[in-house]
C-alpha cells in the first residue's frame, strides 16, 4: 500500500531530515514539502488521497495549534501530528486535546518517528508523555479547547480566518459563500466560545497561544 504524507515545517533542512526518516524504511511513500500554512491549506483542502499531515508547531510563527485547527477544519478525517521541539507536557495535552493524532518530537530518533507514525496509521493517538506526567492545563484553557471542539468544521474555518484579521465580506469571498452566511457562522463561534464579540474571540484565541505555544528554537535537523 502505498501512502502520501505532508509535511509543513518552513525549514528545509528539517523537512530533509524528517523525509529521510520516513522514506527509511519503505520506498512506497510519496511525501509533500510545503513550508508555509497558506500552502499548506490550499493542497489539504484540493487532495483527497493524504494519509498523514506532520505540522511544526511554530510554523512561520503562527503557532501549530493554531494551524492544527485550520487544516482539521478542511479535512476532518486526515490525521494531523503536530511535530516540535517544544515537548513539554502542557504543549503535548494541548495539541492532543485539540485533535492532533499525536506528537513528536523533533528530538526523536528516526525508529521512534517511524513508530509514531506506524501508530497513527493504524488509527491510535501517539503521545510521549507516560502515566501521570506533570503539565496540566490551566483550567480557562481546557474549557476553551472544548469550546474550539464544539465548532464545525466551516465554523473552524471562519474562526482561523477572523484570527487572521479577515472581514466577513472577505471570508465570504475566500470560502465562496454569501457575506449572510458567514455572519451565521460568525454569530455560532461567537456562542460557542462564550464571548458576545470577534474581538472577544480573538482574544481569547490569542491568550491561548500565548499560554501553551512558548517560543520554538530553531532547528535544522534532527538531534
Amino acid at each position: 500500500m502505498k501512502y502520501t504524507f505532508v509535511i509543513v515545517d518552513d525549514h528545509p533542512l528539517f523537512r530533509g531530515a524528517l523525509r529521510l526518516a520516513l522514506s527509511s524504511k519503505t520506498t512506497d511513500v510519496e511525501i509533500i514539502e510545503i513550508g508555509d500554512l497558506e500552502s499548506a491549506k490550499a493542497f489539504v483542502q484540493g487532495a483527497s488521497d493524504i494519509d498523514l499531515v506532520l505540522l511544526d508547531l511554530s510554523l512561520n510563527g503562527i503557532g501549530g495549534l493554531t494551524g492544527l485547527i485550520s487544516l482539521r477544519a478542511l479535512q476532518p478525517m486526515v490525521p494531523v501530528a503536530i511535530v516540535s521541539a517544544t515537548d513539554d507536557a502542557v504543549t503535548i495535552r494541548a495539541a492532543l486535546a485539540l485533535g492532533a493524532a499525536g506528537f513528536i518530537s523533533k528530538s526523536s530518533s528516526p525508529e521512534t518517528i517511524n513508530e509514531a507514525v506506524k501508530t497513527i496509521l493504524d488509527g491510535q493517538i501517539w503521545s510521549p508523555l507516560v502515566g501521570d506526567e506533570a503539565g496540566e492545563l490551566d483550567p480557562e484553557i481546557v474549557e476553551l479547547i472544548l469550546c474550539m471542539r464544539k465548532l464545525t468544521p466551516q465554523q473552524g474555518r471562519v474562526l482561523a480566518m477572523m484570527a487572521d484579521g479577515m472581514l466577513s465580506k472577505q471570508i465570504a469571498h475566500e470560502l465562496n459563500v454569501s457575506e449572510a452566511t458567514i455572519k451565521a457562522h460568525v454569530s455560532a463561534v461567537l456562542y460557542k466560545l462564550g464571548v458576545e464579540s470577534r474581538t472577544q474571540a480573538v482574544i481569547r484565541l490569542a491568550r491561548f497561544k500565548e499560554e501553551v505555544l512558548p517560543v520554538e528554537p530553531a532547528t535544522t535537523g534532527f538531534h
